[in-house]
């Protein structure tokens, strides 16, 4: 079992979080951020991983510490539990419909960060995140678990399908990319390893 768990604790948050890659999409999350809250478990379910989570963070100034801080937990996470990525498939892509939405999202654990973010979201919030807040959580999670990802909003209207669909979409992708095939011996990479 891929499992993970990390405590980070700053001025700004405090964050506990477990996870387990190799789980079946059960969550117990807990940010105080109720839209956020809703889209992590996507990522969960989607994504068929096991993940516990309560963070307490400056919610009286914004959302954006407690969103961020959780990214980088997140990331840093993904990459423990991921160890040397010996087998896993590395890369992910899926294209999900939501309605009038369609997204798509595609991903390399290459030890690379970097993000592409092609996505205009109708309204500035929704519930109590702010959508600008959507990139810079990905944003983080990309630079602490060293994946290169493009999302793009091939069709939408509606922020709360428009967000929902990325986060589902990242759950599959990311589901793909650490899944395993027996034909890979050691990394799949011409270098012989996945990272900088």
């Amino acid at each position: 079992m891929r499992t993970a768990s990390i405590k980070r604790d700053t001025f700004e948050t405090k964050i506990d979080m477990a996870i387990n890659i190799d789980g079946t999409g059960k969550s117990n999350i807990s940010t105080k951020i109720g839209f956020f809250d809703h889209m992590l478990t996507h990522i969960s379910k989607h994504g068929f991983i096991d993940i516990v989570l309560k963070a307490d963070g400056d919610t009286n100034v914004d959302c954006h510490h407690t969103i961020e801080d959780v990214g980088i937990v997140f990331g840093k996470c993904l990459a423990k539990a991921l160890g040397d990525k010996a087998g896993i498939k590395r890369y992910g892509f899926f294209i999900l419909p939501m309605d009038e939405t369609l997204i798509l999202c595609s991903l390399d654990i290459s030890g690379r960060a970097y993000i592409n973010f092609d996505v205009s979201f109708k309204t500035q919030r929704c519930g109590g995140m702010d959508m600008e807040m959507v990139e810079e959580f990905f944003r983080a999670v990309c630079t602490n678990a060293g994946i290169n990802l493009h999302i793009k909003m091939l069709e939408g209207k509606n922020s709360h399908h428009i967000a929902e669909g990325i986060f589902k979409a990242f759950g599959k992708s990311l589901d793909m990319a650490v899944s395993y095939d027996e034909r890979i011996n050691g990394v799949l990479s011409t270098k012989g390893m996945l990272e900088v």
